[in-house]
């Protein structure tokens, strides 16, 4: 005799047939009937019974599996019945009893995931099938779950993985592009390709789509009262790049570099010049300086003592410096317009914007002695000096003696007796 216990089940093998009465069927031999190769599970029973014969007990008795809470059975469906068709598959969600049946199999426990604060649930759609929110997803299909709290995936969606949110600041953002066409989560249309930021102005906490992809996280671009930058490419009030245009920012302020846009030469201090100092300038297009209208590649000056900073139509040649001269010392100064090369003597001078310093070229010889009397001067003996060619060439006489001087233009020697 078998006794099955409450909330227990066994299963047996080979049962016999029984009528709409339950009552068992025989043969015309007076032997039951048998279902062979077939399993029967029967529940807890008041009174034991026996085993008909042919009948077997496959296994024990075993307890009723109970089904915690956020926690379900894979159930598969091995044989049709009811509305269920072979190789469906559904779950047994708890808390609660599970009773087995012959016509299902169990595949394996299934546990809820805790989705917790600024994390969600990235899902894959085995099959087409319909989410918890009552939204339908085709087979391949994936989307996020953010609702805080237990979830427990369907028996179609595979859990791909947990993601965690970007903590955006006042001095981060988040650089964003888009894999396909999409309606992101502030409800904006992106493009594919389409790139983009969100800000601490967007939201606090960010947690990428699965249309997303991230690029990085974009640092905040700060300026103070005496630096400035060149935008290039900036982003207009559409979104979009306008390429080529060039646009200045003066600080104190600070921005972030939106995709597309760069700094030229990075972040520049305010040119603070001096009462002996100058910047040479040029126009890099037409514009208007004040009343004055510039042509392109036309070069000015701008002197100290100020501070300067050039607009997007200026580029900065050099920084000059006034030169200041002894009476016994002098540079050669060329005018790039006409080339003619003059020596300035015994004063001290700023070149104009026409102007540059000219190297005087002299034969090797001549450039060993004058290399060797600048040794001299210096008390360097021993140690190569190299001359500086754009300052006119002095050369010391000795008391009581004469030098012979050539002039190239006027092609005569001429002699200086010094007492």
């Amino acid at each position: 005799m078998i006794m099955v216990p409450p909330r227990h089940y066994c299963i047996i093998e080979n049962p016999v047939v029984r009528d709409e009465n339950g009552q068992v069927i025989k043969d015309k031999h007076g032997q039951v009937r048998l279902r062979h190769s077939d399993q029967e599970i029967r529940f807890e029973s008041a009174d034991p019974f026996p085993l008909y014969p042919g009948e077997s007990l496959f296994g024990k008795v075993t307890p009723l599996q109970v089904v915690a809470p956020n926690t379900a059975i894979r159930l598969r469906a091995i044989r049709d019945f009811h509305d269920k068709k072979a190789g469906d598959e559904w779950l047994f969600k708890g808390p609660g009893t599970y009773l087995p049946s012959v016509e299902v199999q169990v595949v394996e426990i299934t546990k809820a995931i805790i989705i917790k604060p600024n994390q969600a649930v990235r899902l894959k759609a085995r099959k087409d099938t319909v989410d918890f929110e009552g939204k339908h997803r085709k087979a391949g299909e994936e989307w996020l779950v953010r609702v805080e709290g237990a979830y427990l995936p369907d028996v179609h969606e595979e859990v791909r993985e947990t993601i965690s949110a970007y903590v955006l600041t006042d001095k981060k953002a988040l650089h964003l592009s888009a894999i396909t066409t999409f309606t992101d989560i502030f409800g904006k249309l992106r493009k594919a390709g389409e790139q983009w930021l969100v800000t601490l102005q967007d939201a606090e906490t960010h947690i990428p789509d699965v249309h997303e992809r991230v690029v990085g996280e974009v640092p905040i671009t700060t300026l103070t009262s005496r630096q400035y930058c060149v935008l290039l490419d900036p982003v207009d009030e559409s979104g979009r790049n306008q390429l080529g245009k060039r646009e200045l920012r003066k600080g104190e302020g600070s921005f972030f570099l939106r995709p597309g846009e760069r700094l030229e030469n990075g972040i520049q201090n305010v040119h603070v010049l001096e009462d002996d100092e100058a910047l040479l300038l040029a126009a890099r297009e037409t514009f208007q300086d004040g009343k004055i209208h510039r042509q392109p590649g036309e070069r000015w000056m701008i002197k100290g003592p100020c501070d300067y900073i050039p607009n997007i139509h200026v580029q900065i040649v050099e920084k000059r410096r006034q030169i200041p001269l002894d009476q016994n010392e002098g540079i050669y100064v060329r005018d790039i317009k006409s080339g003619q090369v003059r020596a300035v003597t015994a004063e001290s001078y700023l070149l104009k914007e026409n102007e540059e310093l000219w190297e005087k070229l002299v034969p090797s010889v001549v450039e060993e002695l004058l290399t060797k009397d600048v040794t001299r001067d210096r008390k360097e003996r021993g140690s190569a000096v190299q001359r500086d060619k754009t300052r006119v060439i002095t050369y010391r006489t000795p008391h009581n003696s004469a030098v012979q001087i050539y002039d190239y233009k006027q092609k005569k020697f001429s002699c200086s007796l010094w007492s």
